[in-house]
């Protein structure tokens, strides 16, 4: 079995899952990184916790002695998530193979919202959309950014009883 990419290492399920948990620069135990994904089993949680670890995407930043064991708490290792050195590298097949795992997961993720049983489509906010957008490249960084700012204000927020998880994910591709 060849070595994964860090890419492919990312966009296992559950690892992407646990990444996203500590986006932003938050320091997680494995408790709270499991509240926040509760259908994650603890066992599976464990292993993935590991498997990033030894890639160094993640680091244990801190350990809290509790009761007799160590308290973990991680956080993202921020350099060695994805450079563009390694978008780079990637041929074309490998690009493909990560686009399709990329879509495949939003794929599972909308089938498992709709095999809910209460769901209201336009009360839940769910959408999909494509548009075609004439840009320069100026302002098409602009629109970059300006949307990054606006998901980084989104993803400080804190899970709550008011506040739903809601997937959001971009594909840009230039024609």
């Amino acid at each position: 079995m060849k070595p994964q990419s860090k890419a492919e290492l990312i966009l296992h399920p559950v690892r992407l899952k646990i990444i996203q948990s500590l986006t932003n620069g938050k320091h997680l135990t494995a408790h709270a990184i499991a509240e926040r994904n509760k259908e994650i089993p603890q066992a599976t949680l464990y292993r993935q916790l590991n498997t990033l670890l030894e890639a160094e995407i993640i680091q244990v930043v801190k350990e809290n002695p509790i009761r007799g064991t160590i308290e973990k708490v991680y956080a993202l290792n921020e350099p060695s998530i994805q450079s563009q050195q390694d978008l780079l590298n990637l041929s074309k097949e490998e690009h493909l193979e990560l686009f399709m795992t990329f879509t495949t997961q939003l794929l599972a993720q909308y089938e498992a919202y709709l095999d809910k049983e209460d769901i209201d489509l336009v009360r839940d906010g769910v959408s999909y959309r494509i548009g075609k957008l004439y840009l320069s490249d100026a302002e098409f960084k602009e629109l970059v950014m300006k949307m990054g700012s606006l998901l980084q204000d989104a993803m400080q927020h804190e899970p709550s009883p008011e506040r739903k998880a809601r997937n959001l994910a971009t594909i840009i591709i230039p024609e």
